[in-house]
């Protein structure tokens, strides 16, 4: 092996090996263990949160291969619709054309090109991760098969009468052109203003204050809403109001929606522009004071531009001449001006708001008033609640079900369609008569409804939103609507694993989808992982500046080239200086090179269910030190056995109490490990593996093997290599699923030492506990052996005495089990605690000053006389006893100064409440030593 471990130089080898041997496709053998890869952009690349969720499914499909499952881990990329379209148009615009100069074969065209020549990126770094895929079946949303299956849903659930076209209020793109899914808006606090206007009521005896943050949609509004209990405006119920600037009577009306408090109490219904003003109208439309008024009060304003539209010819002067053509933003102007104008510009206040925009675009998002096709979901609903509520599917962490509850209880028809020509186009054709055809293809169209080749045609232009083939994913990447072989094997899946911020968009609605296509739930279990944050708690955004990209983490990235990255292409340009005035404090020498086990190892490491996590790259550091502590374990174990007898091929075998309590303890380890993977607790795993490789099996057993291995008995030497290197070859399998390439290059190299001629780690089977192998005995021994030698050490390091100095040691106060321990430990005290005698007190003899440490009632003595330079040791404890009673007044002034408590932040508090305890304890602790070592 090489002296240092360098994980560029392993891990692309190895994943190329796996692939090219076909060793991730499913064996064909056993229960079939199926987890579906949530389908990342096609656009994408990888951030960090893929990184982590990929980290730990493909633990879980490590896992569960090695334990003789038959594991697919399904691969695929979603088409990203309105994502896609974006990079292409972008390109396209680079030419000087738009895509409406292309038109939309030639356009969709086009966006086939850039996918394979530009759309594999997100999947090249899926293998960096060293992600277990079964590549040979990677599909696409847009593919063949699942778009025959998208055709296939949309068809079947028109015929039951469960997708319809109307009109509803959407989110709205007015950049570009679309509805979007509310997953699709963003909504952030921004600084706006408050408009009190004034609304005259019809019989001139005065007037409402109205407030709001819209004026421009005062144009379309319906009616004005007090709250039914509040007496200020209650006597004017069944009155109207003139709408300022239009003239339009408009009602005053009663909702509980009306926040009393907010404002002056009377909030303008603008039902065709505001989500919540829609609902209030739902409720009173029946009324006749709304019910009489153009379009029953449901007024669109807005083009698809979001600027004011014209009249059409049966509205006559229903928008005011002098606003129409005007965008959005300077129709408010003009509002605003022509109010105040007619004294009916109560006050403007300045007033914070959540303001929500497109993900994509930046837009301002409009609520508007289009015609779209709708899934009808209520009746799809009911079995998708009664699934999880039965218990046949699982949430982990539990409590996620009370929001897949929440939501399921109030939900609401989804809306599907998408105004843009990158997707699934919707199966409809229409005529000139404006009858509507629903079906597979133009051509079964044609034949179902007895209608010419020659008859006109023309196919619904909208696309169906991205969320709708991903809803099929979990049986259409198995080949449904056909009944193959893979879908009667691996559906229901095992597991989904997922964020919460996708509960509502996709996981219900692939549950809905698998109980009403399949007949059965798309997966058994649902687990729900917390977002990745910094370090300091902080969400990563571009805008924020603190976006790492795992690659960098496994590669290294210089501090100039994470600059650059960081500040380029940014939305908010003004922020670059700030960021990396940051990047270049937070990382001056910019990032090491980790290899992706160390990252890997880290998240699974923080993969405590449902929680967010804070990443710092002091902590993937430590992990990439743990891959290089079992690097050299694992060539100590090789210099040691390479061309030695390791018992292999017979001959007597004899093993030492350190031989049977590291097999023990692996053992007790394996159960642990496995109980904590099949529980979805990939934290405790990492953890019980750290634990082991680094604070048993490397520090105290590597060291106690040196003894029996530089023994003249053969026999146990023998017995040693082979615990050696059996037990490293398990703890490689142990570790597989989290650190596959590190544990593949060693495993290479320690499996034919230890007897085993196989091609690779990753189709091994994992370790299985075996309680025959737990030896309480050796346990005992060893764990009395430890903590005698740590007792040693703690007395070197509190006496300021050599680490190589041999120590004479007394015992006071020997058990009936110290002593039956003593015999066997004697030679790893002497060789690993650096001890040149040992003697027992008897009863009552008086020992001298010495230093003492406890291994339960035993006490342990070391004479201090002749070990130390008395007057050297004093000295030095005397300055350190000045240096702390010179910072203690500094604290403790600190501490009492009130100006200082009530400013500072509650953690610097905190740190320096924690540094005068340690000084505190420190000054005890240096005081009785000194008075030790005066007594000499």
């Amino acid at each position: 092996m090489e002296k240092t471990y360098n994980p560029a130089a392993i891990e692309q080898h190895w994943y190329s090996t796996w692939e090219e041997n076909d060793y991730f496709a499913p064996s064909q053998e056993g229960e079939s263990f199926c987890i579906m890869i949530p389908p990342p952009n096609v656009t994408g690349s990888l951030h960090m949160g893929h990184a982590f969720q990929d980290t730990i499914m493909d633990a879980l499909t490590r896992y569960h291969r090695m334990k003789g499952y038959n594991t697919l881990w399904q691969p695929g990329t979603d088409h990203a619709g309105i994502a896609t379209q974006m990079v292409v148009e972008r390109l396209i615009n680079q030419e000087g054309k738009t895509r409406h100069d292309y038109g939309r074969d030639k356009f969709i065209e086009r966006i086939w090109d850039w996918k394979e020549e530009s759309g594999g990126t997100i999947t090249k770094q899926l293998r960096r991760m060293g992600a277990s895929l079964d590549w040979s079946r990677e599909r696409f949303t847009m593919d063949d098969g699942l778009s025959e299956a998208v055709k296939e849903v949309f068809v079947s659930l028109y015929e039951e009468g469960l997708i319809y076209r109307g009109k509803r209020l959407v989110n709205w793109d007015p950049a570009l052109h679309t509805a979007v899914s509310d997953l699709e808006v963003l909504s952030a606090e921004e600084n706006g203003f408050m408009w009190h206007m004034r609304y005259p009521l019809s019989n001139g005896s005065g007037h409402l204050i109205v407030a709001t943050t819209r004026p421009e949609t005062m144009l379309g509004d319906a009616a004005v809403a007090i709250h039914p209990k509040d007496e200020r405006y209650k006597h004017l119920l069944g009155e109207f109001v003139k709408l300022p600037l239009s003239g339009r009577l408009i009602p005053i009306i009663a909702d509980e929606y009306v926040d009393p408090e907010f404002g002056t109490g009377c909030v303008k219904i603008t039902p065709a522009h505001d989500f919540n003003d829609y609902e209030v109208w739902t409720r009173h439309k029946e009324i006749s004071a709304i019910q009489d008024q153009i379009h029953g009060g449901l007024i669109n304003i807005f083009t698809p531009d979001a600027a004011i539209r014209d009249n059409e010819d049966d509205e006559q002067d229903l928008i005011p001449a002098a606003y129409i053509g005007l965008d959005r933003v300077a129709a408010r102007k003009k509002i605003v001006a022509d109010l105040d104008a007619l004294d009916l510009l109560e006050k403007i206040e300045d007033h914070k708001l959540m303001v929500p925009r497109g993900d994509r675009s930046g837009s301002i998002i409009e609520p508007l008033l289009t015609d779209q096709w709708y899934v009808k979901v209520a009746p799809l609903a009911e079995p998708a609640l009664e699934a999880v509520k039965s218990g046949e599917i699982q949430f982990v962490p539990d409590n996620w079900k009370n929001t897949y509850y929440d939501w399921m209880n109030n939900i609401q028809d989804w809306c599907i369609s998408r105004q843009i020509w990158w997707g699934h186009r919707i199966p409809a054709w229409y005529d000139e008569l404006g009858n509507v055809y629903v079906g597979r293809t133009e051509k079964d169209v044609r034949e179902q409804h007895k209608l010419a080749n020659d008859y006109p045609l023309r196919q619904d232009e909208d696309v169906l939103d991205t969320w709708f083939s991903s809803a099929l994913w979990p049986f259409s990447t198995l080949g449904w609507p056909e009944k193959t072989p893979e879908l009667k094997q691996h559906y229901p899946s095992a597991v989904l694993v997922t964020g919460f911020d996708i509960i509502f968009f996709w996981v219900a609605r692939m549950i809905m989808m698998g109980k009403k296509f399949i007949g059965d739930v798309p997966f058994k279990k649902v687990y729900i992982h917390g977002l990745v944050r910094d370090a300091e708690g902080q969400k990563m955004s571009k805008s924020k500046g603190n976006v790492l990209d795992p690659i960098d983490l496994i590669d290294g990235i210089s501090l100039e080239d994470l600059v650059t990255k960081r500040v380029t292409g940014m939305m908010q340009p003004h922020l670059a200086e700030k960021i990396e005035k940051s990047t270049r404090k937070a990382y001056p020498d910019g990032i090491p090179a980790y290899g992706t086990d160390a990252l890997r190892f880290t998240f699974a490491s923080l993969a405590s269910t449902g929680r967010d996590i804070r990443l710092d790259s002091g902590r993937i550091d430590g992990y990439r030190n743990f891959c290089n502590k079992l690097w050299n374990a694992a060539r100590f174990v090789l210099m040691n056995t390479e061309e030695q007898d390791c018992g292999i091929n017979g001959g007597d075998l004899a093993y030492s109490q350190a031989d049977k309590w590291i097999v023990s303890r692996l053992n007790q380890v394996i159960a642990s490990t496995s109980d904590a993977i099949e529980s979805y607790r990939l934290d405790h795993a990492a953890q019980e593996i750290y634990e082991f490789i680094w604070n048993e099996y490397c520090d105290w057993y590597l060291e106690l093997s040196k003894i029996s291995l530089q023994s003249d008995n053969e026999a146990l030497q023998r017995g040693t290599r082979k615990t050696l290197l059996s037990v490293l070859e398990t703890i490689l399998r142990l570790a597989h699923p989290i650190m596959p390439f590190i544990t593949e290059e060693i495993w290479q190299r320690v499996a034919p030492l230890a007897g085993i001629q196989a091609d690779t780690i990753m189709l091994q089977a994992y370790p299985e506990s075996d309680a025959s192998q737990h030896n309480a005995e050796a346990f005992a021994a060893i764990e009395w052996t430890k903590q005698f030698i740590l007792g040693v050490r703690r007395i070197r390091g509190e006496m300021n005495i050599a680490p190589g100095k041999p120590l004479p040691v007394l015992l006071e106060n020997m058990s009936l089990t110290d002593q039956q321990h003593l015999p066997q430990a004697q030679i790893y005290l002497q060789k690993l605690g650096r001890i040149e005698s040992i003697s027992c007190l008897a009863k009552g003899e008086t020992a001298p000053e010495s230093a003492i440490a406890l291994v339960n009632e035993l006490r342990i003595l070391i004479p201090m006389a002749g070990l130390i330079d008395k007057e050297a040791e004093i000295t030095r404890l005397e300055k350190e006893i000045a240096r702390l009673e010179k910072d203690l007044p500094r604290i403790e002034g600190k501490l009492n100064n009130p100006k200082f408590v009530d400013k500072a932040p509650a953690a610097v508090i905190e740190k320096e409440k924690e540094k005068l305890a340690n000084i505190q304890l420190s000054l005890v602790n240096f005081n009785e030593q000194l008075l030790k070592i005066q007594a000499l």
